[in-house]
């Protein structure tokens, strides 16, 4: 009786794999569960590009529609609010502006969790500055040397980069709050922050900007950091920030797998600076090295597909 009931068992493992494989096929058939678009957001920094468009890549492959809209960094929580935005895959914690913090309390724009990047910001001097400004990183040497980054539009005062105007002004609200001797200027772009960063490199010449990590330019110029006093990093939110991903709440019902694929999505510095060097410093078109980057390295990305699914 024994062998007959194990004979029975062989004989149905085979059927009970075939039923197993039908439910999975089922679930897999289920994505997209909307052909609406999937619209991720694209800020004004390469990294931010990069982030979107690799789990933007990865989303097309598992057989949701995706749009990359060009938004506004922080205007773009008020898009993910109503929902014209489906996604902002990197948002600094530090730099949030008016609105992300309020439609976030108010459960309007949905936290899904760390990014992955070892996320670093401050005041950065190319290296040589230290031999115009003896003292440097010091925030006392710094503050003594104002003049030193003098312009004929900023004198008496330093001239101080700051981030373009929709990145928010942090830097100059330090400035203008404990009445320091500089003047904030904001840059046009992530672009021109480094291009910036490069000529004062290139001619030896004077610079103090506002600028983060990770940053493909850090790793081919020789810099320095501010020591900027603990007390003002925590007042002006200048503290290490913590980078995370941003959705519309509505996103887990209409595409719950693709809600789970992006809450389990992560990207480090190592992926994304070798990347932004390839666009950034060579000249390659971001959405390119990309996808080039998304067929060379499923092994990476497959493990939040698979997790995505069985999640659901």
């Amino acid at each position: 009786m024994l062998r007959k009931k194990v004979g029975l068992l062989v004989a149905a493992a085979p059927l009970l794999l075939v039923g197993m494989m039908a439910g999975l096929k089922a679930t897999y058939a289920a994505v997209p569960e909307s052909q609406d678009p999937i619209k991720l957001a694209l800020h004004e920094w390469t990294g931010q590009h990069i982030s979107s468009y690799i789990a933007g890549e990865v989303l097309k492959k598992m057989g949701y529609n995706v749009e990359y809209v060009t938004a506004a960094y922080l205007p773009s929580a008020t898009g993910l609010s109503d929902g014209n935005l489906t996604g902002s895959l990197e948002v600094w914690d530090n730099n949030l502006g008016e609105f992300f913090p309020k439609l976030m309390q108010e459960g309007k724009v949905e936290n899904i969790g760390d990014l992955g990047l070892d996320a670093g910001e401050g005041w950065l001097y190319p290296k040589h500055v230290e031999s115009m400004c003896p003292g440097l990183p010091a925030w006392e040497a710094f503050l003594n040397c104002a003049d030193k980054f003098a312009t004929a539009e900023t004198l008496p005062n330093g001239r101080f980069l700051e981030y373009p105007a929709d990145w928010g002004d942090r830097a100059a609200q330090l400035i203008k709050g404990e009445g320091l001797p500089f003047e904030p200027v904001p840059a046009g772009s992530e672009g021109a922050l480094v291009a910036e960063l490069k000529s004062a490199v290139q001619k030896k010449s004077p610079l103090v900007m506002m600028f983060w990590a990770p940053h493909w330019a850090l790793s081919t110029t020789q810099t320095g950091w501010v020591s900027i006093p603990q007390d003002l990093l925590k007042k002006y939110s200048l503290e290490k920030p913590k980078v995370f991903k941003a959705v519309w709440p509505g996103t887990k019902s209409k595409w719950p797998v693709a809600y789970n694929f992006m809450k389990a999505f992560k990207v480090s510095n190592e992926i994304q600076e070798p990347l932004m060097d390839l666009v950034d410093n060579q000249g390659q078109d971001a959405l390119t090295v990309t996808k080039k980057w998304v067929e060379d390295n499923q092994s990476h990305w497959q493990p939040m597909v698979d997790k995505a699914k069985m999640a659901n």
